[in-house]
């Protein structure tokens, strides 16, 4: 049994880790809006249960221990958000922080059977994958608009900026998962694409592009 304050950093520091090869501790605190010194306390303490390797100024790594818990968090997660949205009519940018405190029930019984009644999805309702109840992941390639090339067509598939905002602004344009894309025009000076969707044409920033995931 670990405490909710161990799962989050494990879920963060898993998460870290899909970028770079280690987890800093300042990236650590960034993450969880706390001070280093905290940061610091913590990782020696999961470090003496073996659920990381830490060595100090060089950061933090997961061990297949840990690495299980934090699959376990984001499973649970993305399970939540699915059933929120599909089965409560939340919209996707409401559901994070209600996952944040679902995560954390232990019943392995009840993900097992929330997963079952869902039909087992394999991706939550903003393009991440689920991690089945063997903590494996779907392969999952996808691309940021903005490495699109003109005329290239694609499918919105995941989103790298989870902000309420973002995925607001991407309801409001109604640019979600699942919808067509072709680029129609790249401007040179600031990247901006224009893109077709739904026979509509839309003009969208170079900062959206870059979190906007296509599958090709």
């Amino acid at each position: 049994m670990h405490s909710f304050t161990e799962e989050n950093y494990l879920k963060s520091i898993y998460h870290l880790l899909e970028k770079a090869d280690q987890a800093t501790t300042n990236d650590i605190a960034a993450a969880l809006n706390t001070r280093a010194a905290s940061v610091t306390d913590m990782l020696k303490k999961l470090a003496d249960k073996k659920l990381i390797n830490y060595a100090r100024y060089q950061g933090a790594s997961l061990t297949s221990a840990g690495r299980g818990v934090a699959l376990g968090i984001i499973r649970k997660h993305r399970l939540w958000e699915h059933f929120l949205v599909e089965k409560l009519r939340f919209k996707w940018d409401e559901v994070h922080d209600m996952a944040e405190e679902l995560e954390h029930i232990s019943s392995t019984e009840l993900i097992n059977r929330l997963d079952e009644f869902m039909g087992f999805p394999e991706f939550d309702p903003h393009g991440d994958p689920i991690p089945n109840t063997n903590g494996e992941i779907k392969s999952h390639l996808l691309h940021p608009a903005l490495t699109l090339s003109e005329n290239q067509s694609g499918t919105v598939a995941g989103v790298s900026d989870h902000s309420a905002s973002f995925l607001q602004y991407l309801e409001k344009i109604q640019l979600t998962i699942g919808k067509e894309i072709r680029i129609t025009e790249i401007t040179e000076y600031d990247l901006c694409l224009e893109i077709k969707s739904d026979k509509k044409h839309l003009n969208i920033s170079r900062e959206v592009a870059k979190n906007l995931l296509i599958a090709i």
